[in-house]
């Protein structure tokens, strides 16, 4: 799973050129890719994409990444683009199918080394459930970055819902999952799917 975070220069040239990348479809090993706006940085893009793994990912654009690169040119600049490997599924059966997507949620979980143990059982034990039950809540996907990095991806049918999961169950839930001594620090976002990208 990659997750690319870019500035947006030229709003209107960035939105033409992402619908280009529908023609990743046809690349092998690639599954989809999701994206949106940012809600608390305006002018900031988050994009998902899901392949079978890095070799895979790189053999997917190998073939069209240049005619599909070059529109974009110029509309943004990259913030961050990182890999995560895929460990869990929130909701059984995960996915990456994005066409009843409203809202996707990422957070970004830096975890002290010695409870990463912990960490990884709390979310199976813990926050998957409770996400998993929550009305709205569609899929999502737990996954680990390198040096003690973890990625939570939820995927929502609409902002009401997931409002309601934060408001209702996250601090409850933090407490219960001992949160504070599990992690460094945790940065996330939530992003407005723009349909006309998901791939």
């Amino acid at each position: 799973m990659k997750w690319i975070r870019c500035g947006v220069l030229d709003q209107d040239g960035f939105d033409r050129g992402q619908r280009r990348w529908a023609a990743l479809r046809e690349q092998s090993g690639f599954h989809g890719q999701v994206g949106g706006w940012s809600r608390s940085q305006p002018g900031v893009v988050h994009l998902f994409a899901f392949c079978d793994g890095q070799p895979a990912y790189d053999a997917s654009l190998a073939g069209p990444r240049e005619e599909l690169v070059a529109p974009q040119t110029g509309t943004y600049e990259m913030l961050a683009a990182r890999t995560f490997t895929r460990r869990l599924d929130v909701k059984v059966g995960f996915e990456p199918r994005f066409s009843d997507v409203d809202l996707l949620r990422v957070a970004l979980c830096k975890v002290r080394p010695d409870r990463v143990g912990h960490f990884v059982q709390m979310q199976e034990r813990v926050w998957n459930p409770a996400m998993a039950g929550s009305p709205g809540m569609l899929r999502g996907v737990f996954a680990e970055g390198p040096v003690s990095d973890f990625l939570v991806l939820s995927a929502w049918n609409s902002a009401t819902e997931h409002g309601k999961y934060r408001e209702g169950a996250v601090a409850r839930l933090s407490e219960r999952a001992d949160l504070d001594a599990d992690v460094l620090s945790v940065a996330g976002d939530v992003v407005d799917v723009v349909r006309a990208w998901t791939v």
